[in-house]
């Protein structure tokens, strides 16, 4: 076991700190700045990576993108703003996090120290997150009936939001109350967040686990290996769809054709009450390059096409629960 020493992003200093996912695994590499192009930049590279997480960063970075700015405040705003809105269409809590720093710009903007008015909104944000991972963790113990086996996919821990997670927080919360015997980490293809990241997290935590592929999870299942199912999401519409990373919902219709229970965690920030199904959900597409290589060595001949969505949609009736910082929640789902 890896000693749990790391963090995902922190503010110190008037910068913004955070761990470069694409090099985990195998090198703990931290990148301090107070640049929102820098920033914006981490988060189209994945470098900063999950929904909560992402929120988290943007805030900071259109706070920072006032620091030191005298003249043509609002232009400068306005502009960070624009640029972090197309960093990730999927992931509803960027949107939510940047809308609420334009709110406090809005009635602040006129202040003696603009910056800090933002900051201050920042940091709540992320204290807010942290404290939604805390009581999803808690929230979750509730669909353990035994000591449980657990797949998920993806990572939603530490990595992802500005807690301990959303799924993860659940599992992690559950091996600590000795409800989770065993974790198997989807590996998440095509850039691999469950075998670099997931593992990296459950290996920190101590919790027993293996990584398998992606398509082994109808396997496991058949052989009665699975008892739950926990992912988290990036978006969710008011009935309950949800979208979550590529491959998600392949693992809820097999765990439905198996009845193995299927819930996501996710806070509530991450319910889009503005889209009544997933049907309206824009699906980011990422580039054919992170199929066809892995870690940039080249795995196919490069001029081959590729169908890249790096996400898709499970429908709510597929969901048995949704876990959010509120409570519980199980279909059919209204959030209204």
């Amino acid at each position: 076991m890896m000693q749990n020493n790391y963090f995902s992003l922190k503010f110190e200093k008037d910068k913004l700190i955070y761990l470069d996912q694409t090099k985990l695994p195998l090198e703990e590499n931290y990148i301090e700045t107070d640049d929102y192009e820098r920033i914006a930049e981490g988060i189209e590279r994945l470098e900063i990576r999950g929904a909560p997480l992402i929120g988290v960063a943007a805030a900071y970075a259109l706070a920072l993108s006032v620091k030191n700015v005298k003249n043509d405040l609002a232009l400068t705003f306005d502009k960070a703003y624009n640029r972090l809105k197309i960093t990730r269409p999927t992931a509803v809590n960027l949107f939510w996090a940047i809308d609420e720093i334009k709110k406090i710009f809005e009635a602040n903007q006129n202040s003696d120290d603009t910056y800090q008015d933002l900051l201050k909104r920042a940091k709540e944000i992320h204290q807010k997150d942290e404290d939604y991972c805390t009581r999803m963790g808690k929230n979750g113990l509730s669909i353990f009936k035994k000591k449980s086996v657990v797949l998920t996919h993806c990572n939603t821990g530490k990595l992802a939001t500005g807690g301990d997670g959303t799924a993860f927080s659940v599992i992690k919360t559950a091996f600590e109350n000795n409800l989770v015997e065993y974790v198997y980490a989807d590996e998440t293809r095509p850039l691999l967040q469950g075998s670099r990241l997931t593992a990296y997290e459950l290996d920190k935590c101590g919790i027993p686990f293996s990584i398998q592929s992606d398509s082994s999870a109808a396997v496991l299942m058949k052989q009665g290996k699975i008892d739950l199912v926990i992912t988290g999401a990036d978006r969710i519409a008011l009935n309950g769809d949800a979208a979550n990373k590529i491959g998600t919902y392949n693992l809820a219709l097999i765990s439905y054709h198996h009845n193995i229970p299927f819930y996501i965690a996710a806070p509530s920030t991450t319910i889009d009450k503005n889209i009544a199904s997933g049907d309206q959900i824009e699906i980011e597409y990422r580039d054919k390059s992170e199929l066809l290589a892995i870690n940039k060595s080249q795995i196919t001949l490069p001029g081959y096409q590729a169908f890249m969505p790096a996400f898709d949609v499970t429908p709510s009736h597929l969901i048995k629960g949704i876990i959010t910082e509120e409570g519980v929640f199980n279909f059919p789902y209204n959030f209204i």
